[in-house]
């Protein structure tokens, strides 16, 4: 039994209006109209609203519900909430209990503070929200949730819920015309499926409140490295502290009652690092589900004297942490579209949609690379097992080897058993989960699916699987296009194959992503080396992206435009308030403490003199943490000359902040380290890195 005396069947989705729920307290009419309106896209009718929307109240009631939100995802990446109260007046000042099917529907916050990217001026506040009948409400903290779409007066999307769904649509309706050249008949929908591991660190509150740059930015800004770190690899999988324990366990209870399906944690690979995994789910529910998750694992964390940093490179020197993002398709009849099947036509079909995605992920590289661009991944990506910025994509020993059969036109050895002639009549059984794992990918096939692994584990997964959706939407659609024409399917779907893996074999990559030799062999095959947000950020809307999205009916170019403003201006704004904080805590703090050791090594020197006795040691660390200071404050001085400098222009800005202030706060923390590494722990500001990580 858990904490609430249900148990865990009786506590999954104990305050989510789910469908088992709605069956329940609807008429057969209403919840039939529900069901069409969620499998063929109908609008509801006021009536059936009116009726769900009373049913939502009760139910709400009866879980301690006083008001009722609108529960939508601004592009700022978080979530978004204006909460109103059920009561109305009512004569003899009274009041009553009302919420209706209108304002379960949609819903008009002020939309003026909002990022738009030029969408929309400051002074025109009207935004709305409706109502996404896909995703279930909720009840928390005394609230009905109701996740909705957020849209301005003209219509344009707002929000990331929006065009993901516009984004399901389009491959459900691609991925279904190639079912249908396979003989598939009951197939109505396919569906994105996603699985988000959630990667964060934990870190006693007492602590986190004493350092400036945590509170500020999400990340230590200085830190000297530790005498132990994560070498001795003792903490990955290791037992959970019983501290840590009781967090977990509280954090599975509060995430399955509003239905998170949090299925795997454990200790990952950096002192004070953790992992929590979620069963699969539609990518809607996913996406909307780990926005919940990180918002709990904050206030879970707080009850338990933690705090919970979703940064994704709090501490230098050791592992940052990822949000990996397991995709694959399913159909509406339970099949996963990237499961290897067990006959030749199986499995014909499973390569086609491995085609489709292996040439989407080539011809699309900087679009899945911008959408996980940000000045937190900067630090994470290429090293202790965050992948490279260079994506590629990993099949695996065997199934690499039934590609490059297709490709060669040679016989495909299956398990060291038999040899079989790879075309489209003869496919072998290709056995599944038949290769380990590559930690140094950004792409790789695991079996079933996907594991994209370069999401960082502050973002929104949103963006990651929109891109993901729009492009294999556009590789299966041309797919579509050119099969659905053919008089001999079987030789032109295997000249089909033949080509695409021809033509986009180098986006295929097996080995060490870490090695340098890599970097080389990638350049060499055109691959794009975008090692930071500054070098991915100029391909955002370049003209391919900008069709590509238009032509999916994704973004208008109108809306990708505003949402690469919105991405640089975040970027710009985010390391500008790292480097005021650097500069901060410098002044205040760094360069006093210096000051003050070294002054007291100076007296203390002197005494030893006056003596007759050798002072040495405190003359020497003196002299050194002098030196190292004033070389602190030229540097702290020169980044803020430079912050002065940062041009008014956003894409000139963050040019400049990359090329230049990102540097300077380089060199401003290297001394700063060295003057830490020196000064008597009596004397530093803040807890040091050993106090940091081994808090738990």
């Amino acid at each position: 039994m858990d904490k609430t005396g249900k148990g865990m069947t009786g506590l999954f989705g104990s305050m989510v209006f789910n469908e088992e729920t709605m069956k329940e307290r609807l008429s057969p009419m209403a919840y039939g109209a529900w069901k069409e309106c969620i499998a063929e896209g109908e609008s509801l009718d006021l009536a059936t609203a009116n009726e769900i929307a009373e049913a939502m109240k009760q139910w709400a009631l009866e879980k301690g519900a006083t008001h009722y939100t609108h529960w939508f995802q601004p592009m700022t990446g978080a979530t978004a909430e204006k909460h109103d109260s059920f009561i109305s007046p009512s004569e003899g000042g009274r009041v009553i209990l009302e919420f209706s099917g209108k304002e379960l529907v949609k819903g008009e916050p002020d939309a003026s503070s909002f990022p738009s990217g030029g969408l929309r001026a400051t002074f025109e506040a009207r935004g709305y929200t409706a109502w996404d009948p896909t995703s279930f409400a909720f009840v928390k903290n005394g609230s009905l949730y109701i996740p909705t779409i957020f849209c301005s007066y003209g219509g344009q999307a707002l929000d990331k819920k929006t065009p993901l769904l516009r984004s399901m649509d389009e491959v459900s309706r691609q991925a279904v015309r190639i079912l249908r050249l396979f003989g598939d008949k009951e197939t109505k929908r396919v569906t994105p499926q996603v699985g988000a591991e959630q990667e964060y660190f934990l870190i006693d509150k007492t602590l986190y409140d004493k350092r400036k740059d945590l509170k500020l930015t999400g990340r230590t800004l200085f830190g000297n490295k530790p005498p132990r770190g994560q070498e001795l690899e003792d903490h990955y999988f290791g037992q959970l502290k019983p501290r840590v324990a009781a967090f977990m366990a509280d954090l599975d209870s509060e995430l399955w009652q509003v239905g998170v399906l949090s299925k795997t944690k454990h200790n990952e690979a950096a002192p004070s690092q953790h992992e929590m995994a979620p069963v699969y789910s539609d990518v809607n529910a996913a996406c909307d589900q780990n926005q919940l998750a990180m918002e709990l694992l904050k206030t879970v964390a707080d009850r338990h004297g933690f705090h919970c940093l979703l940064h994704e490179k709090p501490y230098a020197g050791v592992n940052g942490s990822g949000k990996h993002d397991n995709w694959s398709l399913s159909t509406d009849t339970g099949r996963n579209l990237f499961r290897p099947g067990s006959t030749p036509r199986q499995n014909a079909q499973f390569l086609l949609f491995l085609a489709a995605f292996i040439k989407g992920v080539d011809e699309y590289q900087e679009t899945l690379r911008v959408t996980v661009a940000t000045a937190g991944n900067d630090h994470r990506l290429g090293g202790l097992e965050a992948p490279p910025a260079i994506i590629s994509v990993f099949l695996g020993e065997e199934l690499d080897a039934v590609v490059r059969s297709i490709i060669d036109g040679t016989p495909f050895k299956e398990g060291g058993k038999r040899s079989l002639t790879v075309g489209v009549d003869v496919l072998p059984s290709i056995p599944q989960d038949n290769t380990d794992r590559n930690r140094t990918s950004p792409m790789a096939f695991t079996g079933n699916k996907f594991e994209f692994r370069m999401p960082g584990s502050s973002q929104s997964i949103s963006g990651p699987n929109i891109a993901l959706n729009t492009i294999m939407a556009q590789e299966l659609g041309e797919f579509a296009d050119r099969l659905e024409k053919s008089k001999h399917f079987q030789s032109d779907l295997q000249k089909l194959l033949k080509e695409v893996f021809t033509e986009h074999e180098r986006i295929i990559f097996n080995g060490n992503g870490y090695d340098d030799a890599w970097v080389k062999e990638a350049e060499s095959r055109g691959l794009l080396n975008l090692k930071t947000t500054a070098d991915a950020m100029p391909y955002y809307a370049c003209p391919k992206n900008i069709k590509l999205y238009s032509d999916n009916n994704i973004y208008s170019e109108e809306e990708l435009k505003a949402r690469e403003t919105i991405h640089m201006e975040t970027y710009n704004a985010m390391v500008e308030i790292e480097a005021r904080t650097m500069i901060d805590m410098i002044n205040h703090d760094i360069l006093p403490a210096a000051s003050a050791y070294s002054a007291e090594l100076c007296d203390r020197a002197a005494a030893k003199k006056a003596m007759g006795l050798s002072a040495k040691y405190e003359s020497e660390l003196a002299k050194e943490l002098s030196a190292t200071t004033d070389k602190l404050s030229e540097a702290c001085i020169r980044l803020s000359k430079d912050m002065e400098r940062i041009p008014a222009d956003v894409e000139k800005a963050m040019a400049y902040i990359n090329k230049t202030v990102i540097s300077d706060m380089e060199k401003a923390r290297k001394y700063a380290d060295e003057l830490e590494a020196g000064t008597d722990s009596e004397y530093w500001p803040f807890p040091s890195y050993s106090e940091l990580m081994f808090s738990e």
